[in-house]
């Protein structure tokens, strides 16, 4: 993984040395709440719905062992309202349609789909603190709010994966070093997101970015980037449309700033809700596309162009160190895969968890081993102080002390031994970490939703935990197979339930929490196909109804689907009217039983 060089260091302190000076005006009064706001913008500080909230950016989904027990040191030891806030907040928390709200929870920290880390409960006035403890393992929140590029995020398999053309990282490094602080796009139109991978599948949902970038080689061998531009969710979920097949790599840094600068020029500011690259990529098109080219152009003749040198991409490449993993002589593996065979046979869960947990590697002594954070009882993407420790503590024992982000919010341990499968399976068994959801059902995407976020319309949570209990079952999940479900708590889509193969969206309707429903979405994996947006299956439902909605459209799926055929392949097969007629009956029939 990256290895942090002394200018980083001095960089992220600095950072945080200047936000306690902010901090300590702005607590003596000194500097006003206004003044004060764009400046913990700008270092991730939120305020929500009961307290701050921290956003901490994780570039391109990688954390070392000593990262990740600073994070469960900030959960455990800052992650920490009072017991009077923890009431007063609880005491809104009213069941919806019979769903029991859960409990809100603390000393915790929250992983996002951009690879991201939130914490919810830090009080303000300890956040410089939380700052020095982020630097101190070359951690920040720096550019994860604001309207500027924000933490560029890519395929949490990056430089391992069997179907990766080229390493993204240092590619996402060198991007990362350029957008930092970047004077000319510090204030954009609106928030702006980058998602870069380097493999076939593409495991970062590029096309759902504001510029989504896959890096390969052409028909000569030589390496360049596909350029993605105008992609998002929201209110008006577009995909992101391909401005360029190849472009030389060395040219990125040209290119993307001809692509923001053109933005930042255009871009509307005057309506929110209009200002993201995706409304104006879709109103001008190929005006906006032609303006890029020539803004690049006079780039390239200005001579104060950013060409990356050659020498610039080795220094960064450089920085990515392979971990000591020792190689796995052929005997040894052979013996290995021997002995697992045998266990599998043995073991019904250990078989489910080879299948749905562990991938293959580059190196074919190693596999790559999701731990599912997904079970009854914890919000998706949620990891306790505690079990934020014991993954350090796996990743030290089994992955060199590397873990991986990924986009569906759970952990990956990067570099595990083949011949250590077995034993990690038990320690991850014993943390919680093995169950084998991973892709399923239950493995389901959420936004933290109305019960921490000031801006949802509903909440999210109960939903997700109320459709976990229903399906326990493995069994059942397995026969269902891979389905992506998605739920967002409002129309910012961080849930992104547009992509979702089943989507639910949190919608206020009089004031009281409905759900939208829509189908057919996909991020662009291949599971689910070329990204686009799912389809409203009609009006929305109560919060009573959803999970019999959701159990009437499986029940369809189970009728209609040919042997071996997944429930994206089924729908995209069979169309929408079916099931969107099922889910309309469930409405009815929920409606007449709790009548």
């Amino acid at each position: 993984m990256y290895q942090y060089t002394a200018f980083d260091q001095q960089f992220v302190k600095a950072r945080a040395a200047q936000y306690r000076d902010q901090l300590t005006r702005n607590l003596a009064g000194k500097l006003g709440d206004d003044e004060f706001r764009p400046l913990r913008l700008q270092n991730g500080w939120y305020v929500q719905r009961y307290a701050p909230m921290l956003r901490v950016a994780v570039p391109y989904g990688e954390l070392n062992s000593a990262q990740l027990r600073v994070l469960a040191q900030i959960a455990r030891d800052y992650d920490t309202p009072s017991a009077e806030l923890i009431e007063r907040a609880q005491s809104t928390q009213d069941k919806i349609g019979g769903i029991d709200a859960p409990k809100l929870t603390t000393n915790y920290g929250h992983f996002t789909t951009r690879q991201n880390v939130q914490f919810n409960w830090i009080p303000l006035d300890k956040s410089a603190d939380v700052m020095e403890l982020l630097a101190s393992v070359n951690l920040h929140g720096i550019q994860t709010s604001g309207n500027c590029i924000r933490n560029i995020t890519s395929d949490e398999r990056a430089g391992i994966a069997v179907d990766e053309d080229v390493d993204p990282r240092p590619y996402a490094e060198v991007l990362r070093q350029w957008s930092t602080l970047h004077p000319e796009f510090a204030y954009l139109p609106r928030k702006f997101k980058i998602a870069i991978t380097g493999s076939t599948e593409d495991r970062a949902a590029i096309a759902w970015h504001d510029v989504g970038l896959r890096v390969l080689r052409n028909d000569e061998g030589e390496v360049g980037f596909q350029v993605l531009v105008g992609g998002g969710m929201g209110r008006t979920p577009i995909t992101g449309t391909v401005i360029r097949e190849f472009l030389p790599w060395n040219q990125i840094i040209n290119y993307l700033e001809a692509v923001v600068r053109v933005y930042n020029g255009w871009g509307r500011r005057d309506n929110i809700y209009k200002a993201r690259i995706k409304i104006l990529v879709k109103a001008e098109g190929q005006r906006y596309f032609d303006e890029v080219e020539a803004e690049y152009e006079r780039i390239l003749e200005s001579g104060a162009h950013h060409t990356i040198p050659q020498v610039e991409l080795d220094r960064v490449s450089a920085c990515f160190v392979m971990p000591p993993v020792d190689v796995v002589p052929d005997n040894v593996q052979e013996k290995a895969e021997q002995a697992l065979l045998a266990q599998a046979k043995a073991d019904k869960e250990f078989t489910r968890w080879l299948q749905q947990n562990v991938t293959s590697h580059q190196n074919p002594g190693l596999r790559v081993v999701t731990l599912s954070f997904k079970r009854l009882g914890q919000a998706p993407g949620d990891a306790t102080a505690d079990q934020l420790a014991t993954a350090a503590d796996l990743a030290d024992k089994f992955s060199s002390g590397e873990v991986r982000v990924n986009h569906d919010q759970n952990l990956v341990l990067p570099w595990v031994r083949i011949d250590q499968l077995a034993e990690l399976y038990q320690a991850a068994r014993a943390a919680g970490f093995a169950r084998a959801n991973v892709h399923l059902l239950t493995d389901m995407i959420a936004c933290p939703g109305g019960d921490y976020c000031a801006l949802a319309n509903a909440r999210s949570l109960p939903i997700a935990a109320a459709i976990t209990e229903r399906y326990q079952d493995l069994d059942e999940l397995f026969d269902l197979g891979e389905i992506d479900l998605h739920i967002s708590g409002c129309i910012n889509s961080c849930g992104h339930h547009h992509s979702g193969h089943i989507g639910i969206l949190g919608v206020d309707k009089d004031g009281q929490e409905w759900y939208q429903v829509t189908l057919g979405g996909s991020d662009g994996s291949f599971l689910s196909g070329p990204a686009k947006a799912g389809k409203v299956v009609g009006p929305s439902f109560a919060a009573a109804e959803v999970v019999d909605v959701v159990e009437a459209i499986l029940d369809v799926y189970r009728d209609k689907r040919e042997s071996g055929e997944t429930f994206a392949r089924t729908l995209n097969r069979v169309g929408i009217d079916d099931f969107k007629a099922a889910a309309n009956a469930a409405r009815n029939t929920t409606a007449r039983a709790t009548a």
